[in-house]
């Protein structure tokens, strides 16, 4: 190639071929020797280390980069006090986890979302072992590509049916995602979904007043489902579609994952159904109420 085309290309930034730095190459992991069953039970997955509250989690094993130049911020503002200088604004609260991808699969929409809200703490919870470690060596080889980046993103295998109240605190959570979930097709296994009353109501307690809870499937039973309990749950009403158009995170949820990208491919058609956390309960009508419970039952 020609220095011209090399200027032209950008490849060297107008630097003489002797002048280069060898650019590092990155190894991204492969999918194909991190598969997996598709699906776990979620009532006899536990086979993990779980913290007892919240405060026992060390998140910086997670996000050493983002909360290490938290930290230096916070110190260097205390000199500046100290010191009599004027400072600009601070706060003592230590950054914390507010998007959650609840069964993240390979990471697709983690990644997206690292990007669009980079300075938010996000994470992806996945029960099976060789996905969550597919997507924790995803996550570190985009960082070593793109040095500053993907460092508010990171994944933790757990059974989240069960432990999320171990992991978040009360309001905690801005943003939860739910994509594409295992329909468990049989009644007798319905109890295994990831969206229901019980769980709706755990998600509402870790949810802030204001977030939100995104949920989209391809199977129109398992979306009915869904739509049905969060319209029947007192504390979560739906966000409009013009709402929706605003919002970047809505975008990616029929394409940011694997599953969704299949469903495309066959030309599939999804439903989704996002739902706001309320401040405070509203009134549910009675019919509503009713079918939830004989569903439950």
């Amino acid at each position: 190639m020609s220095p011209k085309r090399d200027r032209e290309d950008g490849s060297n930034d107008g630097k003489p071929q002797h002048e280069r730095k060898p650019k590092e190459e990155v190894t991204h992991p492969r999918k194909r020797f991190y598969r997996a069953r598709a699906h776990s039970n979620p009532l006899n997955v536990a086979d993990f280390d779980v913290p007892t509250r919240p405060d026992d989690l060390d998140w910086s094993e997670h996000f050493p980069e983002f909360l290490q130049e938290w930290r230096d911020r916070q110190q260097q503002q205390q000199q500046q006090q100290e010191a009599g200088a004027a400072a600009g604004p601070s706060s003592s609260e230590t950054p914390a986890v507010r998007f959650v991808d609840i069964g993240c699969g390979f990471g697709g929409l983690l990644v997206k979302l690292s990007t669009i809200y980079p300075d938010t703490l996000m994470l992806g919870m996945e029960i099976r072992d060789k996905v969550s470690a597919y997507v924790r060596e995803r996550i570190a080889a985009l960082r070593r590509e793109q040095p500053g980046s993907y460092r508010n993103a990171s994944v933790l295998r757990t059974n989240a049916m069960k432990y999320l109240p171990n992991y978040f605190k009360k309001g905690q959570l801005t943003k939860m995602f739910f994509l594409f979930p295992d329909p468990h097709f049989k009644a007798a296994n319905h109890r295994r979904r990831i969206i229901n009353t019980h769980l709706l109501t755990e998600y509402a307690h870790l949810l802030a007043p204001g977030g939100w809870l995104y949920t989209i499937s391809d199977v129109p039973e398992l979306g009915e489902w869904m739509k049905a309990k969060l319209e029947a749950h007192p504390l979560f009403e739906r966000v409009s579609e013009e709402e929706l158009e605003a919002d970047p995170a809505a975008g990616l949820l029929a394409l940011s994952s694997e599953e969704g990208q299949k469903v495309a491919r066959n030309g599939g058609a999804t439903y989704r159904n996002v739902y706001r956390r309320l401040a405070a309960p509203r009134k549910v009508a009675p019919a509503a109420a009713d079918a939830e419970a004989e569903a439950d039952a």
